[in-house]
């Protein structure tokens, strides 16, 4: 009997992890193709020898898809980059939110534009070096944690769709970083030493500020007003696109105590500041709310869930990638939102920002913090 192999579309980054991904891969038999988004632009500021996608990248993908013997193509995703991730990133900003670009690239390019190249290439899968586990079933895919408590990227999934997620594999979910760095050596990869990216893939040494300055240009940012929580005047800013909730850095002296950005005020381009209890929020709503699984509530993997399906339920729940995550209780709310009730109060909840709902080890689903929802109803708030 010949039975044919199932074929693998594998976006290669040209770091290590996607390159021993494509090795796992093979080993389990699957026949793998190696693909590496083009996201730069010939004239883009951020396009060094060292970012990820960047030249050195393709280079170094190419030279590891050669190593394992596996076809490897680039894709040009430099218009559709720019659309769909750099302009989210700018507007974010001018609108008063501290954006998220790694959830929405994983959303709309890796695991959505590619699977029209995928479906090209005949694959029936579209894999990555995601430290998350995806188990298929008959009805349903489920997202869980990595095994690996440091480099878990559950998080940067939870926006992904039920079909999305059951045509995803991600290898690298029960491995932990060391053993990935042994197998790449082991293996004479090119990429088994390289060093892990710690910045946004576009933005040169991680200075978001000058490259908004480059991408919106000078007359885009207005200067503006600084106000502290009790509506006095502070001081002047040169545009709210440079401020992010909990910020400390860049605002007006002559205050006893440290002084925080508790709010962005897009309407009338004004800066809120106050101390570090300002910052303190133990209630707030999320926005666009994507349903991975929710016992109890409709069928799993639902995308838009009818409120009165269901009660409040328990969960833990992460407000930024490296928070460690609090316990919660969520409500469900109509227009696809819902409110999230922290058990114990948490700083700098960051609109903008995701909040990813947890059952254990499992994505239930997540959402985007709204501005203008949190609260804080402790009277005497302790700080997390």
């Amino acid at each position: 009997m010949n039975l044919k192999k199932q074929r693998v579309l594998l976006g290669m980054s040209g770091g290590v992890d996607s390159s021993v991904a494509g090795y796992l891969l093979r080993e389990q038999g699957y026949d793998v193709v190696g693909v590496t988004m083009k996201v730069w632009p010939q004239d883009c500021i951020s396009r060094a020898e060292d970012k990820c996608c960047g030249p050195q990248a393709v280079a170094d993908a190419r030279s590891v898809a050669h190593t394992l013997h596996i076809p490897h193509y680039v894709v040009d995703e430099a218009e559709q980059f720019e659309r769909t991730v750099i302009d989210y990133f700018a507007s974010e900003y001018q609108a008063g939110r501290t954006p998220n670009p790694c959830v929405m690239c994983n959303e709309k390019l890796k695991f959505g534009n590619l699977w029209g190249k995928a479906q090209a290439l005949g694959c029936d899968y579209i894999a990555t070096g995601h430290y998350a586990i995806i188990e298929h079933h008959a009805d349903r895919a489920v997202l869980r944690k990595g095994i690996d408590p440091r480099k878990d990227q559950s998080y940067f999934l939870f926006s992904l769709r039920q079909p999305q997620l059951q045509r995803a594999l991600t290898p690298l979910g029960t491995m932990h970083k060391l053993e990935i760095r042994e197998i790449a050596r082991s293996l004479g990869l090119k990429t088994a030493d390289k060093i892990d990216s710690q910045e946004i893939c576009f933005v040169p040494g991680n200075d978001y500020k000058a490259f908004l300055r480059s991408h919106l240009g000078e007359t885009e940012f207005h200067r503006g007003e600084i106000y502290d929580v009790d509506g006095n005047f502070v001081g002047e800013h040169d545009g709210i696109e440079l401020f992010t909730i909990g910020q400390r850095r860049g605002l007006p002296g002559g205050s006893a105590r440290p002084r925080y950005v508790v709010d962005l005020d897009p309407d009338n381009n004004r800066v809120i500041v106050g101390d570090a209890d300002d910052l303190v929020c133990d209630e707030f709503e999320i926005e666009r709310v994507n349903w991975i699984s929710v016992a109890g509530i409709g069928d799993a993997g639902a995308e838009i869930i009818d409120p009165r399906c269901s009660d409040p339920f328990d969960a833990t729940v992460k407000i930024r990638y490296n928070h460690a995550g609090t316990a919660a209780t969520v409500m469900l709310l109509e227009n696809n939102r819902a409110r999230i009730r922290l058990h114990e109060p948490q700083r700098a909840v960051t609109p903008g920002q995701a909040a990813v709902i947890y059952a254990g080890d499992i994505v239930i689903g997540g959402g985007w913090i709204c501005r203008n929802t949190a609260v804080n109803r402790s009277s005497e708030a302790v700080l997390a």
